[in-house]
């Protein structure tokens, strides 16, 4: 437990540092990214630690596990994170959502070995993938600015509020053995990131701007998400919370 609570303390530490982060609002500040100084600084520190960290670890990944293995460890992780999913699709009362979740865990946990192979999804189960972020959103808290979190990456000042107890509600936080919870929390970000190296190369040697790029793209996908990916049609950035 004493893991988990110096994680939900760095993530609360990142939300203050995005908090400071006025500081270095420019005269003429994209309204959706006011803090785009100190953001695009944390996005090249992060950028760094990918190239010099992630990027070797991720592609070594891949080349020493067949196909096969990966997509096994990938479900395997996907089970896991529909725990949370099933907490969140609850908490903003997708009855539905939440029975076909349910149903996931269920059925990928008992016949999938323990999630290895994804039956559910041969079974026609869809995934409802929801963080406490959506779930605030749904209710009608507002995005707030685009913030750059060190190594976390991409979220907004909401979703960085929500991501304590994201944290909290990862299943491998309350592994107690710690040799065991730490190679799997390794294992996965090495996992997540070997499935996003061959996107990463083709942004990286397109001729334009990756933080901008990046910042659009993930606002997008977020207001999408919290609607379901069905947002109104106001012509903005903006989501629930600041379309009420």
């Amino acid at each position: 437990m004493n893991n988990v609570a110096n994680r939900i303390r760095w993530a609360g530490a990142g939300a203050l540092l995005a908090l400071a982060a006025g500081c270095a609002t420019g005269p003429g500040a994209n309204p959706a990214d006011p803090f785009e100084p100190f953001n695009r600084g944390v996005s090249r520190f992060n950028d760094a630690v990918d190239d010099a960290v992630l990027v070797p670890a991720a592609t070594a990944y891949q080349n020493a596990l067949p196909s096969m293995v990966r997509t096994g460890v990938n479900n395997f992780f996907s089970n896991i994170g529909d725990v949370w999913n099933l907490a969140n699709n609850v908490a903003q009362l997708k009855l539905q959502n939440s029975a076909e979740t349910f149903m996931r865990l269920n059925v990928n946990t008992i016949f999938g070995l323990a999630g290895v192979l994804d039956v559910a999804t041969e079974a026609g189960i869809p995934r409802h993938e929801e963080d406490f972020g959506q779930t605030l959103g749904y209710w009608g808290v507002g995005s707030g600015p685009y913030v750059v979190l060190p190594l976390l990456g991409s979220s907004t000042l909401r979703d960085t509020a929500a991501k304590p107890l994201d944290i909290w509600g990862d299943p491998l936080g309350h592994v107690e053995d710690i040799p065991w919870r730490n190679s799997l929390t390794v294992l996965r970000v090495v996992d997540t990131r070997s499935q996003y190296l061959r996107a990463s190369r083709l942004l990286g040697d397109a001729a334009l701007d990756k933080y901008s790029f990046t910042r659009d793209a993930y606002l997008q996908r977020r207001r999408s998400q919290v609607y379901d990916g069905n947002p109104p049609d106001d012509g903005g950035g903006t989501d629930k919370g600041t379309d009420k």
